[in-house]
């Protein structure tokens, strides 16, 4: 009987590598915009942050695509290499949503401090002006 766990594990590695790297490059080519906008048009800093999220995205769901790759079983059949295969694909498939959302939030969150700063210096910004046409000085 042909050894089909190696198999699995020849077609599950490319398959796990390549969807990851579609969801990442998808996921961080428009990802971009979202940094320029948090950093106000800081571009290096933008692309830096991105780089580094695009990183930690890689190893934490290339690690994970790893770490499930184990075939615990000492022979399967045909029926068994599918259903294994498409498990794994589908678990590695809900993870990879999960981190995309998990980096949509730290970027709606990193959007909403941005703004909310903004906020607050215009405020500071508003009475030190009010403060200085009253003539009042502060010590």
């Amino acid at each position: 009987m042909e050894n089909l766990i190696v198999r699995a594990y020849i077609v599950y590695l490319p398959v796990a590598v390549f969807l990851t790297f579609i969801v990442a490059r998808i996921f961080f080519k428009n990802s971009r915009i979202f940094m320029s906008d948090i950093f106000k048009g800081r571009m290096d800093i933008a692309h830096s942050t991105n780089t580094l999220f695009e990183l930690g995205f890689y190893l934490l769901s290339l690690g994970f695509a790893l770490s499930i790759m184990e075939i615990t079983r000492s022979t399967i059949n045909h029926q068994q290499f599918y259903e294994i295969l498409s498990e794994k694909v589908g678990v590695l498939s809900v993870f990879l949503g999960i981190m995309v959302f998990f980096n949509l939030y730290m970027l709606f969150r990193g959007k909403k401090k941005t703004s909310e700063n903004q906020r607050l210096r215009e405020r500071l910004q508003n009475q030190a002006n009010k403060t200085q046409a009253l003539g009042i000085q502060i010590k």
